[in-house]
């Protein structure tokens, strides 16, 4: 069995990565915070035109999904660059809304898979914000066995990463979709906003790493280079350690994520969430989320304290690690699922 990227999949990576790199995240970023969403969807409708969201939803939609593994492709790329938006909430809308069937699959589906459609969602068990939902065109929200249609962002709640802002949706809304289907669809759902996480937490680790490595290269001190002591080297390696042992986890949830979805049965209504599945994706969003997170850590005391300032772009990246480490999943709750399954 081959347990490596095929040509195809590399490809598409780094066509992502070039994509990203020409459109200035940065800045996109600091125009997201302060609530100019323009280039942020700009951006996403060139990532819908490259094909990202559509991953998620399925071809009765106008998507080509679910596939998982390229899926992780394309989130651990976004969090590198640091995508703005609710990314992990819209994939993970494609499982819900295609589960839980109804009116709003047709009326949303084919929209979020051209990237035109940005939505936010809230789900049962994992906390009752919705991230950027100022700037969804839609927040759906799940209680019982009910999916609802929220009727308005709500208040905006504190957030780590300016860029990343959490509302609790408004209550109320009439339901769009009722029954057993919504429960099972939800469950997927954080299947999969958890795996996007995972992926999005991967990419900003690499990117931390990345930046520290080439700034612990420039910077001197008793005329050397920080990054030829050896206990730089050491933390640094230990850095590279922790996300290169999270990547084989990710993976490893994309195929299980995928085997759910080819099995006799499986199908746009039929999402249903397994626990093997579960358990795969909490192990790797645990791993994924604290590396992460040590990266961050790592970035922060190498770079000193030019680190905490607003001026260097690398604080987006600082601040984005450990939201994403606790979103859609602590580690904590992760371990637990995971001795669980």
């Amino acid at each position: 069995m081959r347990f490596l990227l095929t040509d195809e999949q590399r490809e598409f990576g780094r066509s992502l990565d070039a994509l990203l790199t020409a459109a200035d995240t940065p800045a996109v970023l600091r125009a997201w915070a302060a609530g100019d969403h323009g280039p942020g969807r700009a951006l996403w409708g060139r990532l819908g035109d490259a094909g990202v969201f559509a991953l998620a939803v399925p071809g009765a939609y106008g998507g080509v999904g679910p596939l998982p593994v390229e899926t992780a492709v394309a989130c651990v790329e976004l969090g590198r660059h640091a995508v703005p938006g609710p990314v992990a909430e819209t994939l993970a809308a494609g499982a819900l809304l295609a589960g839980a069937g109804g009116t709003a699959a047709d009326e949303w589906l084919p929209g979020i898979a051209s990237g035109t459609a940005v939505v936010s969602l809230t789900l049962e068990g994992y906390g009752p914000y919705a991230p950027d939902a100022d700037a969804a065109d839609a927040v759906f929200t799940v209680t019982g066995d009910a999916l609802r249609l929220a009727p308005g962002p709500g208040e905006p709640s504190a957030s780590a990463d300016p860029a990343r802002r959490l509302f609790r949706p408004e209550p109320g809304g009439a339901p769009v979709a009722k029954g057993p289907a919504v429960r099972a669809a939800a469950r997927a759902a954080g299947d999969r906003a958890a795996f996007a996480t995972a992926a999005l937490a991967l990419g900003c680790g690499e990117e931390l790493l990345r930046a520290t490595v080439a700034y612990v290269k420039q910077r001197t001190q008793f005329g050397v280079p920080v990054g030829s002591f050896q206990a730089v080297k050491h933390r640094l390696a230990d850095t590279l350690l922790g996300l290169e042992f999270a990547r084989p986890l990710l993976y490893g949830a994309a195929v299980e994520l995928a085997s759910e979805s080819s099995r006799p049965g499986a199908g746009a209504g039929s999402a249903k969430g397994s626990p093997g599945a579960g358990a795969a994706v909490a192990a790797a969003k645990v791993a994924a989320g604290e590396a992460g997170y040590a990266a961050a850590r790592t970035a922060l005391q190498l770079h000193g304290a030019i680190g905490y300032t607003e001026e260097l772009d690398l604080a987006w990246w600082l601040r984005r690690a450990r939201p994403l480490r606790d979103a859609w999943g602590t580690p904590s709750a992760c371990r637990a699922r995971v001795l669980a399954g």
